[in-house]
């Protein structure tokens, strides 16, 4: 699906699209780049903290379709990101009661896409990832979200810290998924305002990050398997969510 993305290549056209504002989800880098023009983006490169990936000349001759890429390719990604600030001041203006989810370092595309999904069917009020180590918005996350993706607002922080710290200093209160609790999801309010942090697909939330929210639930699980895709957990707490809102 990478060729369905927006590709630039050239290390000139990448400098003008940063500089232009454009919203870049990873940068293809050849190893080894010399000279000042490359200086020059590795420099934008670390000021607006994207993110980048040493590749084999073979996968930039591939996402340029051989055009002369220069060492460099650079993905834009289809949707603009929104403000996290802006936005919780907007949904608290709105009179509804926020619902926020975090994702912490979600890495799969295809969960990534269907949590959106859910997330619009649900009524989250916005998603927010980490800049680096997380999914991009990319063809095949929009694919999977069946368009929700251009629905639900979507923000970008420098960490998820910065997030919690945000929305709890909101009065927003925030609650992990986490199998390392006793509580579980249907003893959580979910009437009051709320952020839910989900982890990745194979580490689960951080463990810094399970020090600062103000809750853990878990799911309960009756078989023997010791867990469910992040996905369909995320799922399950959204719509505990629903179910409780609108009863």
């Amino acid at each position: 699906m990478e060729n369905d993305m927006t590709n630039i290549f050239g290390i000139r056209a990448i400098i003008e699209a940063i500089e232009s504002g454009s919203t870049i989800n990873k940068i293809y880098l050849q190893k080894a780049l010399r000279g000042d023009l490359f200086y020059q983006l590795d420099k934008l490169i670390k000021q607006h903290r994207l993110t980048t990936s040493i590749v084999p000349v073979e996968k930039l001759n591939r996402l340029s379709k051989n055009s002369n890429h220069q060492g460099a390719v650079a993905q834009i990604s289809p949707i603009e990101f929104h403000d996290l600030e802006t936005l919780i001041e907007k949904t608290m203006e709105s009179g509804d009661v926020p619902l926020f989810l975090l994702l912490d370092q979600l890495s799969d595309v295809r969960n990534f896409g269907a949590i959106i999904r859910t997330a619009e069917c649900t009524g989250v009020h916005g998603i927010i990832i980490q800049k680096n180590g997380s999914a991009p918005v990319n063809a095949e996350t929009i694919k999977t979200s069946a368009g929700a993706a251009f629905k639900v607002p979507i923000c970008k922080v420098d960490h998820i810290k910065d997030a919690l710290f945000l929305l709890q200093a909101s009065e927003i209160k925030t609650v992990a998924a986490t199998e390392k609790t006793e509580d579980s999801v249907f003893d959580v309010n979910f009437k009051q305002p709320l952020a839910i942090v989900m982890g990745s697909e194979h580490r689960g939330v951080n463990p810094s990050i399970l020090k600062m929210v103000d809750y853990k639930a878990k799911l309960p699980l009756l078989g023997e398997i010791a867990s469910l895709n992040v996905s369909v957990a995320c799922g399950a707490f959204l719509y505990e969510s629903v179910r409780q809102r609108i009863s």
